[in-house]
C-alpha cells in the first residue's frame, strides 16, 4: 500500500462483517461496518437491545462512560460499547471518517487482540471518496495533563505524531518508547499488529471484577510470575508492548471527533489518561481549532497537506 494523501471525507465501499469474542465478556459478537453519508461521523448501534432503548452512540469523548482496563462508550450501567479502542484506531489511521457499527452485544470483538483484522477487512472493502473536506483538530498551544505519575501533553505539530513512553517495573517490559509520525502505513507496518497484554498474577482479580473472562493467548500476550511470555510464538515487535499502547493511544484519541493536527506526548499511559488529557485539550476554545486540508503541490511531484480554516460542523453544536 502507498501513503495515502486524503483530502476529502471517506466512507466504505461496501459492508464489513466480522465476529468474534468479547476479551472482557468471553462472549461471541458479531459487528458490522456500514457505509455512512457526509458528516456522519463513526457511531455505534446495539442491534441486540430492545427497540425502545436503541440509541446512537457517537464516537466522542462525551460519550466515554468509562475507562477501566478498555474505553467504554455510553452508559455503563445501560447501553454501551466496550473496548472500541482497537477498532477506532484502524478507522481513523486508515482515514475512515464516516461510518456505522452495528454491534449484537455489548463489546466489540478482540479478534487477535490488535488491530490487523480491523485493518485487513478495511483494506479489502476499500474506501469510497465523499465530496466534501476532512476535518481535523489543529492544536494550537501546549496542553498538558498529570495524573499522578503520569501524564499526557499535546503539543502544536505538522501532521499527526506520538511520543509514547511506558515504564513497569517487570524486567521483560521495563522502559519503553515509540516515537513516529502516525499515517496509514505506519500504522499498518509499526501499530497495528501489536497485541493486548497483561500478567498472569492479575487473572483472578481481573475475573472477580468482571474483566478477561475472554482473554486467552490467542488474544494477549501473557506474562507469567517469573517473568517470562508464555505465548509459543513469542513477540511480533522487539517492543510489542510500547506500541500496543501506542496503539491505544491512537484508537482514545480518535474520539476527539477527527484526526488530530498536532503531537501527543505520554508517560506511563492509559485509557483514561488518554481520555483525561483530550477532555483537558477540549475543555479550552482556545487550545485548539477545527480545520480542513487542501493539497499544496511542491516541487517535482511531491504533495503535501496544509491546514486551512474550516466552517463549524453540525456534530460541534451539540
Amino acid at each position: 500500500m502507498g501513503t495515502e494523501v486524503s483530502t476529502n471525507q471517506n466512507t466504505l465501499k461496501e459492508r464489513i462483517d466480522l465476529s468474534g469474542v468479547g476479551v472482557h465478556s468471553g462472549k461471541p459478537v458479531t459487528i458490522s461496518l456500514l457505509p455512512a453519508d457526509l458528516d456522519t461521523g463513526i457511531v455505534f448501534q446495539r442491534s441486540d437491545v430492545d427497540l425502545h432503548e436503541q440509541a446512537d452512540i457517537p464516537a466522542i469523548v462525551s460519550s466515554v462512560g468509562a475507562t477501566d482496563l478498555c474505553t467504554v462508550l455510553g452508559d455503563p450501567a445501560g447501553v454501551h460499547v466496550k473496548t472500541v479502542e482497537h477498532l477506532m484506531a484502524a478507522l481513523v489511521a486508515l482515514h475512515v471518517d464516516n461510518v456505522i457499527i452495528e454491534v449484537d452485544s455489548a463489546e466489540i470483538p478482540v479478534m487477535d487482540g490488535s488491530s490487523e483484522i480491523f485493518v485487513e477487512a478495511i483494506d479489502q472493502a476499500g474506501l469510497k471518496t465523499q465530496g466534501r473536506s476532512r476535518r481535523y483538530l489543529r492544536v494550537l498551544k501546549e496542553v498538558r495533563f498529570a495524573m499522578g505519575a503520569s501524564w499526557g501533553e499535546f503539543t502544536p505539530h505538522d501532521g499527526t505524531r506520538y511520543e509514547v513512553e511506558i515504564d513497569f517495573e517487570e524486567e521483560i517490559i521495563g522502559r519503553q518508547k515509540f516515537c513516529g509520525d502516525l499515517t496509514p502505513d505506519v500504522f499498518r507496518q509499526d501499530l497495528s499488529r501489536a497485541r493486548t497484554f497483561g500478567f498472569m498474577k492479575d487473572v483472578e482479580r481481573y475475573w472477580a471484577a468482571g474483566f478477561a473472562l475472554g482473554s486467552s493467548l490467542d488474544n494477549s500476550v501473557v506474562i507469567c510470575d517469573d517473568n517470562k511470555i508464555i505465548n509459543p510464538e513469542g513477540l511480533r515487535y522487539s517492543d510489542e508492548f510500547v506500541r500496543h499502547k501506542t496503539l491505544d493511544a491512537v484508537g482514545d484519541l480518535a474520539l476527539a471527533g477527527g484526526q488530530i493536527l498536532g503531537c501527543y506526548r505520554s508517560y506511563r499511559g492509559g485509557h483514561k489518561l488518554n481520555a483525561m488529557a483530550l477532555q483537558c485539550l477540549l475543555a479550552d476554545p482556545s487550545n485548539y481549532e477545527w480545520t480542513s486540508v487542501e493539497p499544496v503541490v511542491r516541487s517535482g511531484a511531491r504533495v503535501e497537506l496544509r491546514a486551512v480554516n474550516a466552517p463549524t460542523f453540525a456534530a460541534d453544536k451539540s
